[in-house]
């Protein structure tokens, strides 16, 4: 819990307070509906909370109430007068079980740390929880059970990017793993002369994990679970600024197995986001990791330079200042290098970075196959904190570089790198793709209310969304009707309101449909909860105080097909390359129809490059034809009969973060 509000939110996010009255809305922020904190003026006269701003401004460049154009720099602190009114706000103490104080919100923090027995007591127990969990192991697995099979590349250790442990060991992924079909990988006979693909090398590592603060999140998403056709436990997605994304050894699609000690490659997802969600310090991890397609002559061309992995952190004063980089690419090996520190910039000035040095990540983002545009980009769209993984190899020199570099000096975007954009479109609600069991059921909330009393929820997701996500319910506010009436849950999708559709609407649109029918003497609201998705366990998502909410991965998974939104993503290749990403799931006698899911993306591949498809997305057609009812044995040759082109059209949830 955040020790100056008392209650659970993203280290990043504002604090929540439970206000004692309903707030005038002139002292509302209009993008996340709570009481302005640190408010911001914006020319055209709107005010808005400091971080809801910020955020806002990273994706549009338009004022969110009028859509006047703006930027985050001619906005200006709010006046002496209105922080003075916002600090006044009476709120509770947030433990209420235990004390029944209130007091003014700028009050709360000192009371929170000095007098609050709520709070003490959450200290006392947050300690005796900080004892290590137990190691002791269960039934180890059989390695390669549920993971890959065991074809050891040699005694090399197989041409492995970075060695990050000593201990580590190489498998080979030229033979799918059980249940697993792998149009990654596909054998050709043309060009026997070219240098052949032998295997697919992977490596398991034991990475250790340091948190200054043990409840911060690890700030990854996660995917998979032995109650979902991936199996095993697979990252979507590593969070910009997190911890994960600061140790930079982990990436999108790694495979997770052991958390200390501990062996989740056969648990339910629920269970794996509890293991992966538990306080600490230290945070031991067994991950198996692709590093791609490798050839014997590779291997026995591997160098063996002692090669040494570099964390170096550069913190910028704003968003604009340049860190004095140049990046390029050499002709003969993939990667980013820096190629010269420009003499007085912040890389010189820190002195830990040099020439030569290969980029294998920026702030968590993998550009071991990455481009000096893309490198640039995440530069310049950071804040404050720019996290450097690089690979160092003493006495190396650096080749001639292809002509297009970039460099980090120049404060304006650089110039698009990501080719042509998927084609997004709704599909037909008569266009089902997936017949799903039953995993909810709708409700309709019919209340009266005063007409001043507000609704008392916050949302998110929205058609805007990255993940294209419907309007659901984020928490309901002691304050307010919803949490008198007790029907509408954290967690509901909500479908309409007073017969308006909420279902097609951005998250702005949805905030002022919802603001202007809370105004009327009565509300009806038409929603769907969702029950839990083959687990008997009381739904996790609810039981994690200590860790912002949003829904389970899996929890999306139990959505009717009419509110999944597809979008087409359009793969190339060479002719003897592959797609680069491998499948499970399908109709099986056993199970019945399964939907397609997309287990594992390899380095290096058209897939990888492209960056558009994630593990744990699932494949509704291919070329237009649906998937629905096909097996692996129908659905891979499809695959490999494109030559040099495919749509998938994919459905994308977010995974659960952890």
């Amino acid at each position: 819990l955040c020790c100056e509000c008392g209650q659970a939110h993203p280290l990043l996010d504002n604090h929540l307070y439970n206000f004692q009255d309903e707030v005038d809305d002139e002292l509302i922020c209009h993008i996340c509906l709570q009481p302005l904190l640190q408010p911001m003026d914006t020319p055209c006269g709107h005010t808005y909370c400091f971080k809801c701003l910020e955020n806002f401004m990273q994706e549009y460049s338009f004022c969110p109430m009028d859509r006047k154009k703006l930027s985050f720099q001619q906005c200006h602190k709010s006046s002496l007068l209105v922080r003075n009114l916002l600090d006044k706000l009476i709120v509770l103490c947030p433990f209420k079980a235990e004390c029944q104080q209130t007091m003014q919100r700028c009050e709360l923090e000192a009371h929170l740390q000095n007098r609050c027995p709520g709070f003490k007591k959450y200290k006392s127990e947050l300690q005796r929880k900080r004892n290590p969990i137990s190691k002791g192991k269960e039934d180890p697995p059989a390695k390669g059970e549920t993971n890959t099979p065991r074809d050891p590349e040699g005694p090399s250790g197989g041409s492995s990017l970075v060695a990050e442990s000593s201990g580590a060991a190489v498998v080979s992924l030229g033979t799918a793993e059980p249940g697993l079909v792998n149009p990654a990988f596909e054998e050709t006979e043309e060009g026997e002369n070219l240098p052949q693909r032998t295997s697919l090398v992977a490596e398991t590592t034991t990475i250790e994990i340091h948190r200054e603060d043990p409840e911060e999140e690890l700030g990854m998403r996660i995917v998979g679970g032995k109650d979902t056709p991936l199996g095993n436990i697979v990252v979507q997605e590593v969070l910009r600024d997190s911890v994960i994304a600061a140790d930079g050894r982990i990436a999108p699609g790694d495979h997770i197995l052991e958390v200390n000690g501990v062996n989740i490659s056969s648990v339910t997802h629920c269970q794996a986001v509890s293991f992966l969600r538990h306080p600490g310090p230290v945070l031991h991890l067994m991950v198996l990791q692709e590093k791609g397609f490798s050839s014997k002559a590779a291997q026995q061309d591997s160098s063996s330079t002692q090669r040494e992995v570099i964390h170096v952190t550069l913190v910028k004063r704003d968003r604009s200042e340049p860190l004095g980089i140049k990046l390029i690419r050499k002709t003969d090996e993939a990667g980013i290098f820096i190629l010269d520190l420009l003499e007085g910039g912040l890389a010189a000035k820190n002195g830990k970075l040099s020439r030569n040095d290969r980029v294998l990540s920026i702030n968590g983002q993998d550009l071991r196959q990455g481009t000096p545009e893309a490198a640039a980009q995440i530069i310049q769209t950071t804040e404050s904190r720019v996290n450097f993984v690089i690979l160092r190899q003493p006495g190396v020199q650096l080749g001639e570089p292809v002509e297009d570099a970039s460099t980090s000096n120049s404060s304006s975007s650089s110039s698009s790198s990501n080719g042509g954009s998927p084609v997004h479109h709704r599909r037909r609600p008569d266009q089902n793709h997936y017949r799903r069991k039953s995993n909810y059921q709708k409700k309709t909330v019919a209340i009266k209310k005063e007409p001043k009393e507000s609704l008392g929820i916050t949302i998110g997701g929205g058609r805007d969304n990255k993940n294209r996500l419907p309007i659901y319910v984020t928490s309901v506010q002691p304050i307010g009707c919803l949490f008198r009436d007790g029907r509408i849950k954290r967690g509901d999708v909500l479908l309409s309101i007073n017969g308006i559709d909420l279902t097609h609407l951005n998250y702005y649109e949805a905030v002022s449909a919802l603001k202007s029918n809370a105004a009327s003497h009565s509300v009806t609201l038409k929603a769907l909860e969702i029950l839990s998705l083959n687990s008997p366990e009381p739904s996790l998502d609810i039981r994690e105080q200590g860790f912002s909410w949003s829904p389970l991965w899996i929890t999306w998974l139990g959505l009717p097909s009419y509110l999944h939104f597809c979008q087409d993503i359009v793969l190339s290749k060479g002719n003897l390359e592959s797609w680069g990403f491998s499948i499970v799931g399908g109709f099986e006698e056993s199970k019945g129809n399964q939907p397609f899911f997309i287990k594992t993306i390899v380095p290096g591949t058209p897939a990888f490059r492209d960056r558009k498809l994630k593990c744990g997305d699932e494949i509704v057609a291919v070329n237009g034809v649906p998937a629905i009812g096909m097996s692996n044995s129908e659905l891979i040759p499809m695959l490999k009969e494109q030559r040099n082109k495919v749509t998938l059209t994919v459905v994308s949830w977010p995974g659960s973060l952890v």
